[in-house]
């Protein structure tokens, strides 16, 4: 299965040299992702350490000097002043996961998957069929920096596709943000087609796990 480069959420587009340090540090982190990807590498380790982390309310205290700081703040948080607490860490809550295909459209699947259709097939695809998936999903009490995914495929025993790339960076809110993975596209011939298992599985900067999500898919003959 083929993937491109990582993507990344877009920042604000003035204000905020913290966001533009970020967007800096997850333009490196991709660019290493996608090089060791073309060369083959299983494992990826970025030398990147992540700063403290401090509350939305420490947030929103800094900086109230610099005016155009100050602006952008209150237009990403000001939203959330009533829901603000001292929790440190970030939640991200992923709601669904959808495949999206020219052959059959959107499918859209909640999340956490009901345990009736964890051990089951997730879906179906045609094989040489291109095919992105997309997830929804929010954040809660604090900046989630860095968000990234791995995706690895097993037909039976063997590892046969391992794709990594970068979400980006994302500030609390109550509606839920959605991304799309870059698009893949499935292998063909006879040896290609049956059942696959895979584990998507969601970290950022800090190596917590947001997300980890074991599912199967099938590759069928194209008729």
């Amino acid at each position: 299965m083929e993937n491109g480069g990582g993507k990344m959420q877009a920042g604000p587009s003035s204000g905020s040299t913290w966001v533009e340090e970020k967007q800096k540090e997850e333009e490196k982190i991709t660019d290493e992702v996608v090089h060791d990807e073309e060369n083959g590498d299983d494992e990826v380790v970025v030398d990147f350490t992540p700063g403290p982390l401090v509350t939305l309310k420490e947030q929103l205290e800094k900086d109230k000097d610099d005016e155009s700081l100050r602006r952008w703040k209150e237009k990403l948080l000001g939203s959330l002043e009533g829901d603000l607490n001292d929790q440190r860490e970030p939640e991200v809550i992923f709601q669904s996961i959808g495949i999206i295909t020219d052959d059959c459209g959107e499918t859209t699947t909640p999340l956490p998957v009901d345990k009736n259709h964890s051990t089951g097939v997730l879906f179906s695809l045609k094989e040489g069929s291109e095919y992105r998936l997309k997830l929804t999903f929010t954040v809660q009490h604090n900046i989630v920096s860095g968000l990234r995914y791995s995706n690895t495929v097993w037909k039976g025993p063997l590892r046969v596709d391992q794709n990594k790339g970068m979400l980006g960076t994302y500030a609390p809110q109550k509606e839920p943000y959605t991304h799309t993975l870059d698009e893949e596209t499935t292998p063909s011939g006879v040896l290609a087609r049956g059942i696959y298992s895979a584990k998507l599985k969601f970290e950022d900067d800090d190596k917590r796990c947001h997300l980890e999500l074991k599912y199967s898919f099938e590759i069928k003959k194209r008729g």
